[in-house]
């Protein structure tokens, strides 16, 4: 029979220290570093194209390849409306059990050769190999100097591209061809280590949601600027709508609120709520997928709207109703909900507003 004894040696090898919830949950964490390296092909491609959002304005327009007749395409980013015909960069991904080697690489950097030789596209501008496992050393000792490219693809060619290139023919070495291959711009291969791609995918919306660890702190919001902007009009105009329906007088400018302080400073909470409703809105865009924000808008729209369509004394009231549901809201199924706040909800109502999509006085209202 085993006593307590039998597992001294499991428990020495224990990490001393205390463990939060979430690491007796789900595990110490694995550094992302080390997760990409469990990655499959396609995994890895993904992983690159979500990287290149990272370099956001230096492409007009980023296209994932790879398969048959890829032509040594794999995640592209075009700089031009030209796509391959103007400016562009290729991002070869290559997924091995080890770091990359020359032997493996040759084949890659001569469908460069022989495609633009072929007028396919124009050579790109900059082609990085990318490996979970890293360039070694000998390939990167080449990558580093463009003429030992040349002389290796040349020594290379036979056994490594010949016929390799493509599987309908055989591409010998010979001619114009050739003459091309020798002449052409070797300084354009280089290489990125896999920290650099950690690092430059952390700056995207993918990273937490392939990586998890949480999203960042959310910057200070900025109180309203005491100029109204073009983009608040709509929603100001509702406000305005929904108080003149209250004290029964028109009311459409902002001075005039100073005869009734409570809804001057309903007024200007509004604002408030507003701008930190798209300061949450631009958080979103930067470290969340597309839609996770139209999402959470989504839900807030589905638990007030019926509170907005019900009877009210008058638009005023309606506001302060729908508003105050919105907080009540349970968001737990989106990613976003650890970092909204009441502001927030609240400012998603004036975002509906400003979209029309809830109507603080409908025509018919009393």
């Amino acid at each position: 029979m085993l006593d307590d004894d039998s597992f001294k040696d499991i428990k020495a090898k224990a990490k001393p220290g205390k463990f939060s919830s979430p690491e007796v949950q789900s595990g110490i964490p694995v550094p992302a570093t080390q997760k990409v390296k469990l990655f499959s092909p396609d995994e890895w491609e993904e992983f690159t194209e979500e990287w290149t959002y990272s370099l956001k304005g230096q492409f007009d327009k980023v296209q994932r390849y790879g398969g048959a007749g890829d032509m040594g395409c794999d995640v592209v980013g075009f700089k031009t409306k030209d796509r391959v015909k103007g400016p562009w960069v290729n991002f070869q991904c290559k997924h091995y059990d080890g770091p990359l080697v020359p032997s493996k690489s040759w084949v890659e950097i001569g469908k460069i050769v022989y495609y633009s030789f072929m007028g396919e596209y124009t050579p790109p501008v900059a082609y990085y190999f990318v490996a979970p496992q890293g360039v070694g050393t000998t390939l990167t000792k080449i990558l580093n100097a463009p003429d030992k490219i040349r002389e290796g693809l040349i020594e290379a060619w036979d056994k490594h591209c010949k016929d390799k290139i493509t599987s309908t023919k055989s591409i010998p070495l010979v001619g114009a061809f050739k003459t091309y291959l020798e002449e052409f711009d070797y300084s354009i291969f280089d290489s990125l280590t896999l920290a650099e791609l950690v690092e430059g995918h952390a700056q995207t919306p993918f990273h937490a949601t392939r990586f998890g660890g949480g999203l960042p702190v959310r910057p200070a919001v900025a109180p309203p600027p005491s100029s109204f902007a073009k983009d608040e009009s709509r929603y100001i105009q509702q406000l305005m709508e929904a108080y003149s329906d209250a004290k029964k007088v028109p009311i459409t400018e902002v001075t005039q609120l100073d005869k009734w302080p409570s809804i001057k400073r309903h007024f200007n909470r509004s604002r408030e709520q507003f701008y930190h409703a798209e300061s949450l809105r631009n958080f979103a865009r930067d470290n969340v997928p597309a839609g996770t924000y139209e999402s959470l808008q989504d839900e807030i729209y589905q638990g007030v709207v019926d509170v907005c369509e019900s009877d009210h004394e008058h638009g005023f009231e309606r506001v302060k109703k729908t508003v105050s549901k919105a907080v009540d809201i349970a968001l737990t199924g989106n990613a976003l909900c650890g970092r909204v706040l009441v502001n927030d909800r609240q400012g998603v109502c004036h975002q509906l507003a400003n979209e029309d999509k809830l109507l603080w006085v409908e025509n018919g209202d009393d």
